[in-house]
């Protein structure tokens, strides 16, 4: 089964690497003010690829592109800026004269438009990223998750890890679509150290939409939020090259002469040795995680002009692998007046290893103008094996915190002595077969019918034999003894239909259901869903955006299986009604277009499966007995508050709380009850100099509840530390093209970065570990994430 899949990928990968490149052609422009005098040291840059250049003394550029059409923007701290369309052919020679506008300090009424964006604009909780802003934020992996962490309503308190959170939920309430394929999270990852890289490789990406709530009915079945990445569709040639002392990778694009076959290319490697190393826990770490994906786009049409069908091909391979034998731990925790310190020795390792194999395939065909047809189809096959033998001896202690005292520092009074172990041999493998035929209807200027139908198979083999003891006190006690064998073999149904209507320029709607059945438990869903959009005529600038649904996840393996290691097959889907109001304000400032969006939303949850999380690992009741709710407000104001480099600042407030039936707590704080999250992603350059960059990653998050392990009294009932984290980047561009002489011409532009990660050098937690003393009191042990460290990176372009 593996060796067919890797057969199948490798052709769909490597197949087009023989395709022919294309030439370049010339383009040469002047830049003038209104007066046809020259402007200096004008930024002109090739939107979405990172070329540019910038005008000599006389307003004079000059570029060398492949054959295309690009848009070119030309920037200025002094004028307003400017763009243009151009097309080019091989070997051709274009010749621009462009005029810039001086700024005006006075803005008379100025009429927003926002063509590109409209529709989207007409969709609750939507969200649009600019690819190249994945690229350049600084992060510890380059993982393009890292910015979603930047908007309102989505937390990831864990620099390690790729998952996050949305509006109350867990990191299993997310969809995940690459080019309307699903991509499904590994099974048994339990910390984010472990984690590889995310699926989505940021060198491939074209378009990105990010749904915090109330997305339509066309999407899938989860709680929390639908994320949809869309892949580049390349018609020339290019490549890159990504090295840094955390990560690196390669990509390649192109097509054919005739424009009929198109393809992407990347592998990209993560090495976290480094940044492991500034953890608490001292030892040896070994990870190695690795990524190749490719996605093909075939014009099956003989006439190239016509392009009615469509065959895209996605293909992955993931094969990570993280070892550590830790030696030794040092934690110094609690207050100024009472600090206390936790030494612990390590023998043993720990060994993960799982590689997850994808192939996907999207048939497009256009019946007629108005009716295309989708069948997507996809295969999901993972090997999972967690190992681990780790023994561990503990001593907490007091310190002396007198300074003239010659024990200064030093541990005075011994609170605990004792020892762990931990004990692993779990195997998982999973297949996971989807086949979806999607249709949409353009039933006149005003009307879309989009309906689908879909299937989906899995099959999962989990071999769980897992135990830990503690000797403290001198009582040992067993937390933990499982050895079980499960498989589940279950099939899926699932449909939907859904119209647009936009009754004029003022009223939209969007309305539709969801079906679903599940064999395991036998339960039929169904999920209407509606959004409406309402754009005042006399306020041209402002649409309103209204939403409301059900929103029900059928359980998938992990919900099923409870903390004794057994099947629960009698879980139910977790239902979420979604309500959501907002506005998204379109204003000029600086002589420059931003956008201010806000929402309220409130979600009410029923047939809750409560849960925990320990680090990523999520550990459900298995048990629908639960309701809960989470309300909230979202705000994000973004655009060029520097010309050419856009940013934002995203704030949110959440309440999330559930019940559970026969607890008699009544409400109590949900794991991801975080009430405050502020994100800021800031671009900026030296004047009349944007090739020389400032990027600003900054975080805060007000603290998760917690609580003493097995202890129903007092779940999440204290409160954990604020998570503060500021990433600084810096950036210099060389572009070689500027003349187009044979010792430079190979390369377009060589990338120079220098990141300074965690610069607060802030002690963030990501969990607790529960020690006791003497007299069975329990101490709560922060496990803290990474220390302050500097990465540099360099990305050659070709």
């Amino acid at each position: 089964m593996w060796v067919r899949s890797g057969i199948i990928f490798s052709l769909c990968t490597f197949l087009p690497i023989a395709l022919i490149f294309a030439q370049e052609a010339e383009v040469t422009g002047v830049v003038q003010d209104s007066t046809a005098q020259g402007i200096a040291d004008v930024n002109v840059e090739v939107r979405g690829t990172g070329d540019g250049t910038t005008t000599d003394a006389s307003g004079n550029f000059q570029l060398f592109l492949p054959a295309g059409t690009y848009e070119l923007v030309f920037s200025h701290v002094e004028y307003q800026p400017d763009s243009q369309q151009i097309s080019l052919t091989s070997a051709d020679t274009l010749e621009l004269r462009v005029e810039m506008k001086a700024r005006l300090r006075v803005l008379e009424e100025v009429e927003v438009s926002g063509q590109k964006d409209e529709a989207l604009r007409r969709e609750a909780g939507v969200t649009t990223i600019e690819p190249n802003a994945a690229k350049v934020v600084p992060s510890a992996f380059g993982d393009f998750t890292r910015i979603l962490t930047t908007l309102p309503g989505v937390v990831s308190n864990n620099e390690l890890s790729s998952t996050y959170s949305v509006r109350g939920g867990n990191f299993d309430e997310n969809l995940v679509y690459v080019n309307d394929i699903p991509v499904y999270r590994p099974f048994l990852v339990s910390a984010g150290q472990q984690e590889g890289l995310s699926f989505i490789n940021p060198d491939l990406v074209g378009a990105v939409t990010f749904s915090s709530g109330g997305w339509q009915a066309k999407y899938g079945d989860k709680l929390s939020s639908n994320l949809n990445v869309t892949y580049k569709t390349p018609d020339q040639t290019r490549a890159t090259a990504t090295l840094s002392l955390l990560n690196g990778g390669v990509h390649l694009e192109g097509s054919s002469k005739n424009k009929r076959v198109r393809y992407l290319i990347g592998g990209r490697y993560k090495t976290a040795q480094y940044l492991l190393n500034t953890l608490e826990t001292d030892g040896e770490y070994l990870p190695r995680f690795l990524d190749l994906q490719s996605y093909v786009s075939i014009d099956l049409d003989n006439d190239p002009e016509d392009n009615k069908t469509e065959l895209g091909i996605l293909g992955a391979i993931a094969d990570n692998r993280y070892l550590v034998r830790p030696e030794s731990r040092e934690t110094t925790f609690g207050t100024l007046d009472q600090p206390f310190r936790l030494f612990v020795g390590y023998v043993g390792q720990e060994i993960l290893d799982y590689r997850t194999y994808q192939l996907g395939l999207k048939l497009t065909h256009r019946i007629q103008d108005w009716w295309t047809t989708k069948l997507i189809t996809s295969r999901v096959s993972t090997r999972e094996r967690e190992y681990f033998d780790l023994e561990s001896g503990y001593r907490l202690c007091d310190i002396d915190i007198a300074p003239g005292s010659q024990n200064f520092n030093r541990c005075v009074n011994i609170l605990g002595i004792g020892s762990n172990y931990a004990h692993a041999r779990n195997k998982l493998e999973a297949e996971i077969i989807n086949l979806e035929n999607r249709h949409a209807m353009s039933l006149n200027r005003r009307n879309t019918l989009e309906f689908g139908l879909g299937y989906a198979n899995e099959r999962i083999d989990d071999v769980v034999q897992q135990y830990a003891f503690s000797d403290s006190s001198g009582y040992s006690t067993i937390h933990q003894s499982i050895s079980n064998a499960l498989d589940l073999n279950s099939h899926r149904l699932f449909a939907f239909v859904q119209n647009s209507t936009e009754l004029n320029e003022v009223h939209t709607f969007h309305y539709g259901v969801r079906v679903n059945y599940w064999t395991v438990n036998n339960q039929w869903l169904i999920s209407p869903r509606m959004q409406y959009s309402f754009k005042p005529v006399g306020l041209r600038d402002v649409v309103f955006r209204f939403a409301a649904g059900l929103y029900q996840q059928p359980p998938f393996y992990r919900e099923l299986r409870d903390r004794q290691g057994e099947l629960n097959t009698d879980v139910l889907a977790q239902s979420s009604m979604h309500f959501i109001a907002g506005a998204d304000y379109r204003f000029i400032m600086f002589g420059r277009e931003f956008a201010f969006l806000s929402e309220l939303y409130y979600k009410h949850l029923y047939n809750v499966n409560p849960y925990d999380v320990d680090n990523v690992r999520i550990r459900y009741y298995a048990g629908n007995n639960a309701t809960a709710y989470a309300t909230g407000a979202d705000f994000r104001i973004s655009g060029e508050f520097i010309p050419g480099a856009e940013s934002w600042f995203s704030l949110g407030f959440l309440q999330t709380k559930e019940n559970i039936e026969g607890d008699g707590l009544g409400d109590i704080r949900r794991p991801s009850d975080q009430l405050v999250n502020f994100g800021i992603f800031f671009q900026d350059h030296f004047p009349n100099d944007p090739s020389t960059r400032v990027y600003v990653s900054f975080l805060y998050g007000s603290g998760l509840p917690f609580g003493p392990p097995e202890s129903v009294r007092y779940r999440n009932f204290l409160d954990g530390p604020d998570y503060k984290r500021l990433d600084l980047g810096f950036s210099k561009q060389l572009n070689f093209r500027k003349e187009k002489t044979e010792e430079n011409s190979f390369f377009r532009s060589l990338w120079l970065g220098l990141e300074m990660l965690n610069v607060l050098g802030a002690e963030n937690t990501i969990s607790f570990s529960w020690i006791d003393d003497v007299q069975g009191r329990q101490y709560a042990v922060p496990n803290r994430l990474s220390a302050r460290f500097i990465n540099v990176k360099l990305i050659a372009r070709y």
